[in-house]
């Protein structure tokens, strides 16, 4: 009897070890488990929360190519939205435009072609916006014997340039200007035989640049960029022997992002963006 009753107790003994144990374990995988449920909702809970990136698309004028890309990376880092650019001529980015092409904003070289785009009903008219002037100059490569600074546009005249480089003007504001320098100055009819048209203002410095020509008429927006390179050096046009090239941006019609495109234009107008355009040379 006193050996049975010995067993009985060891049995109740581990009976209550192995329920200790059993609700030790249970209390270990609940806690697991609650850890890991914490750490997923942490993971997608702020993710469910953060609005989804936008990215606006651009089209932009190539005088735009170095100061934009900087103001894009600038804002981004500001809001998060990203700015995709993409650079031409003002005249074909319209074509491109008409044609049907998909941006939220449009950046001209002038402002002739988005009031076009606003009376064709593919951009808002009521949100034009000049965001800059742009100013003319003559570039000549940093090596080049050709004083600038002493003969300004008579340096055209001089028997070793045997190319001038120029935006094509017919569908570049920059080229128009640098056609209306050279009639003002009278030199036109003398070395119209020597011009190179560039697509857009850009390849105009391109070819200059790479020697296919000895001077070109450029941006001083990409004069300043190639300057401080050390790749060139330049010299302004008068600003009376050219029209204003005044310069606007609009938002387009089929934009999704009206509103974020509409910040962006504004915050052009933000000190830190009016400092960054004048590093370039562009004023308002």
């Amino acid at each position: 009897m006193e050996k049975r009753l010995r067993c009985a107790r060891k049995y109740n003994e581990l009976m209550s070890a192995i329920e200790r144990i059993g609700r030790r374990a249970i209390s270990l995988w609940m806690a697991s488990v609650g850890a890991l449920l914490a750490s997923i909702l942490a993971l997608t809970i702020p993710c469910a929360a953060r609005p989804a990136s936008v990215e606006l698309s651009v089209a932009a004028a190539a005088d735009l190519s170095s100061a934009l890309k900087q103001l894009a990376a600038n804002y981004e880092r500001r809001t998060g939205v990203h700015l995709k650019l993409s650079f031409g001529s003002s005249g074909m980015l319209t074509q491109e435009l008409q044609n049907g092409a998909s941006f939220d904003v449009f950046f001209s070289a002038d402002m002739d072609y988005p009031r076009q785009l606003a009376a064709a009903g593919l951009a808002e008219g009521d949100t034009l916006t000049q965001y800059a002037r742009g100013k003319l100059v003559l570039w000549t490569p940093s090596d080049s014997h050709l004083d600038l600074q002493r003969d300004g546009m008579n340096v055209l005249l001089d028997p070793s340039v045997k190319k001038i480089a120029i935006a094509n003007p017919q569908h570049a504001p920059y080229g128009r200007a640098a056609m209306a320098a050279l009639k003002h100055s009278g030199l036109y009819d003398h070395i119209k035989d020597r011009l190179v048209m560039g697509e857009n203002v850009a390849q105009a410095a391109q070819f200059v640049e790479s020697g296919n020509a000895q001077a070109g008429f450029v941006a001083l927006a990409h004069a300043r960029a190639l300057e401080m390179s050390g790749k060139g050096k330049y010299w302004k046009i008068p600003a009376d022997d050219y029209p204003p090239l005044d310069q606007g941006a609009i938002i387009l019609t089929h934009s999704q992002h009206k509103q974020q495109a509409a910040d962006f234009l504004k915050y052009l107008g933000s000190a830190e963006a009016s400092e960054l355009l004048q590093k370039y040379g562009f004023t308002k």
